[in-house]
């Protein structure tokens, strides 16, 4: 599944490639359709911001 979301693959970590993690956020509704995705988040301190904006928008 993380795969298929694309939260799982290469990624730079430090300046080398590595297989790994990718830090990413996927909204699904109720209806299992996905309705919103943050494939690569990069500012993991500023993120829960911009879902919570997402969310009551």
């Amino acid at each position: 599944m993380m795969q298929a979301y694309g939260a799982y693959g290469e990624k730079v970590m430090c300046g080398k490639k590595t297989i790994g993690i990718i830090r990413s956020t996927v909204i699904v509704g109720p209806d299992g359709i996905v309705k919103k995705q943050w494939a690569k988040v990069a500012k993991a301190e500023q993120h829960p911001d911009q879902v919570l904006k997402y969310l009551q928008g």
